[in-house]
């Protein structure tokens, strides 16, 4: 069954990036489009991108501790006047403070530096071996107090949701990979699917790489008239992954959001999906130094 917002006509890319959610096993929504923020270096540039997707229409961020921009994102959060309820705010806990069991104390950190109430989704950034169970029993404890309102992993393979499964009292709503038609990661996507774990994109255009200019996807691009990474962005969500394409510059940002308003065949979805060949521009979950 193709995602519910497939089947829907969007008015403008302000109203698909407001509209088109998922529903999450908790019963939370989620837009199926958002912003990352990942290397943007400062509070100040942060705060002024964010502003400019929120102005365009986004209503989904995301952060993390490591990025050391919590506070720019709350800054334009409270700058937007957008109601606090129609925004989706996630961030992550690094792998020190899984490492020192303060997860906890860390996630109140960013929550003062973010200046919210609550988040929407908090994930582990990182599987980090023998923490795993730890960590993820302080995002239960966090979502049962309810400054949470969902709880997730980053970057977990199979053998690491198998570990946390083992102890679990509440499954993850989200697992965020690295993912792009050059790397599918299909055995952990099945995996996922078969838990109710929504998949999310990080990553989804390789940091502008070499499947921007793909033959593939630059034929279908000129068929639709449609730019390589609305195509890309466009395969994530009719293949039912959650993305969050990250830009500084504003035509980027909205061009990104520019994707509600044509659909991929069955064959151009195949051609992309085709393109799998195992190739990665972050860490391998497996096997990471940090």
């Amino acid at each position: 069954m193709k995602p519910q917002f497939l089947a829907q006509t969007f008015s403008s890319p302000a109203a698909g990036l407001k509209d088109a959610v998922v529903t999450l096993n908790n019963g939370a929504r989620m837009p199926w489009l958002g912003l990352g923020v990942w290397q943007i270096p400062s509070d100040d540039e942060t705060e002024r991108v964010v502003a400019t997707a929120l102005s365009a229409g986004y209503r989904s961020i995301d952060t993390a501790a490591l990025y050391r921009n919590e506070r720019g994102v709350g800054n334009a959060i409270r700058a937007s006047g957008v109601p606090r309820e129609q925004l989706f705010v996630t961030t992550k806990v690094w792998n020190d403070d899984m490492r020192a069991d303060r997860v906890e104390q860390a996630f109140d950190d960013s929550l003062r530096k973010l200046g919210l109430d609550y988040v929407d989704l908090y994930l582990l950034h990182w599987p980090i071996a023998g923490k795993i169970v730890r960590s993820w029993q302080a995002l239960e404890r966090l979502q049962r107090g309810g400054q949470v309102k969902s709880i997730g992993v980053s970057n977990f393979m199979i053998p690491h949701l198998e570990e946390l499964f083992a102890s679990a009292r509440v499954s993850p709503a989200v697992n965020q990979i690295e993912y792009h038609p050059y790397l599918q990661s299909r055995d952990v996507v099945a995996f996922c699917r078969s838990k109710g774990i929504q998949m999310q994109a990080w990553s989804p255009l390789m940091q502008g790489g070499r499947v921007l200019t793909d033959p593939v996807v630059v034929r279908i691009a000129e068929t639709h008239r449609k730019t390589p990474a609305q195509v890309v962005l466009r395969w994530d969500m009719q293949g039912g992954v959650i993305t969050i394409p990250k830009s500084v510059h504003a035509s980027r940002i909205r061009e990104n959001a520019d994707v509600f308003n044509f659909e991929l065949s069955d064959a151009e979805m195949a051609a992309i999906t085709a393109l799998e060949r195992a190739e990665r521009t972050g860490a391998d979950p497996f096997n990471f130094n940090f």
